[in-house]
């Protein structure tokens, strides 16, 4: 992938509609953090607010999940069980709650530094980032990129499309570990990829 040459980030517009939708389209872009690291999008989850009883915002705005409510084309970063980061794309327009947790990559560049940042849980490419949790431990993704701008790279992060096109029929399943709102469909997946959470 080298330097990623023809790839270009994601227009604010591609953000900027229901969850729904930029959830399966943003399946085989590609998600490059500051240093360098980057992977290939191969599962995601959509979430709505005060329609989705799974979603932080389902009971409205808190200091935790601000980033939440847009607008959209920023990344939204949250600490959870009190041990991992997740990483979600923030869709829809400003002030309404959505986004799209990136639940699964395929390793692409800096492989050696997801190695070193997984420590011994990865002896093998498929450790690296076959989880929403593991990508972000991967790729060095913390709170401090929580509200980085996606379109502009105003903090290195972004996400870009190197002509892969998503896939025509995506795997859809019920989303993963939900207490509430387990029976959405709304968790979307390469069929076949290899680094894939769950299959």
């Amino acid at each position: 992938m080298g330097n990623l040459p023809s790839a270009r980030p994601l227009a604010r517009d591609f953000y900027a509609r229901n969850a729904l939708e930029v959830a399966p389209e943003l399946l085989n872009k590609v998600l490059v953090v500051p240093d360098g690291r980057a992977g290939r999008i191969v599962e995601v989850e959509a979430y709505r607010g005060a329609d989705d009883p799974g979603s932080h915002s389902f009971r409205g705005m808190t200091r935790r999940n601000a980033t939440m409510f847009g607008p959209p084309g920023r990344l939204y970063v949250y600490f959870t069980y009190g041990m991992h980061w997740c990483a979600n794309v923030v869709a829809e327009t400003d002030g309404v709650a959505a986004a799209v947790l990136l639940r699964a990559l395929t390793p692409l560049r800096g492989l050696d530094a997801m190695y070193e940042a997984r420590g011994p849980a990865a002896r093998r490419d498929r450790d690296l980032c076959s989880g929403p949790a593991k990508l972000t431990q991967a790729l060095g993704i913390d709170g401090g990129l929580d509200g980085a701008d996606l379109v502009s790279g105003d903090r290195g992060a972004t996400v870009v499309d190197d002509g892969q096109p998503p896939p025509p029929s995506p795997a859809v399943t019920a989303r993963i570990g939900l207490s509430n709102g387990d029976d959405l469909p709304w968790r979307f997946c390469v069929a076949g990829a290899a680094d894939l959470s769950r299959s």
